[in-house]
């Protein structure tokens, strides 16, 4: 249910473009799912992800532009702003506070050595970088309807992919719950 909640916008948005095949008209639908989707989060829990209001206030921001002005120049800026904002939040953790981002989120689950907390956070501030700056070149370099795909389906699967090798990487450093299986095993 949190997957679907999460990328509802995101099919709404795919959906009113590809029936549509109108920028404008499919950004306003993201703005209207974008706004149910905060709406039902705090309905629902009570609470709403930071994550989540950033993007409203950049949806509406951006989205508002595009829809007003008629200009898909402002919602092809979104992914790209978004990503960078990312990566000066990432970065600006890596100097303020005793843990960066990713080790506040994570450190429950793994047993970091500080360096690699580092180079992981780094890492992360590269890819939102790289990110935010492949939306822009396939935002003005190729028609709508490839970037469109591009934004849906090209930034997902690169974050994924993305993930995945981290994951692989970090591997050894997960921690597993210990199961009464194990324990059973051990006292025998």
């Amino acid at each position: 249910m949190k997957a679907f909640t999460d990328f509802f916008p995101l099919i709404v948005f795919f959906a009113a473009y590809q029936y549509s095949k109108d920028i404008i008209l499919a950004t306003g639908t993201l703005i209207v799912a974008t706004t149910l989707q905060v709406a039902f989060l705090w309905v629902k829990y009570r609470r709403v992800e930071k994550m989540h209001l950033i993007t409203l206030a950049l949806v509406v921001v951006f989205g508002g532009l595009t829809v007003l002005l008629k200009d898909d120049m402002f919602i092809k800026w979104k992914p790209t702003v978004i990503n960078w904002l990312f990566a000066v939040v990432f970065l600006g953790s890596q100097f303020f506070g005793q843990k960066n981002v990713l080790q506040r989120m994570l450190d429950t689950n793994m047993d970091l050595p500080l360096h690699i907390w580092r180079n992981l956070n780094f890492a992360w501030v590269g890819f939102f970088v790289f990110s935010g700056a492949l939306n822009l070149y396939v935002a003005f370099t190729f028609d709508q309807e490839t970037w469109v795909n591009f934004k849906v389906f090209g930034l997902l699967g690169l974050t994924f992919a993305f993930v995945i090798i981290q994951g692989l990487l970090l591997s050894k450093y997960i921690s597993e719950p210990e199961t009464a299986e194990k324990e059973t095993n051990n006292n025998q």
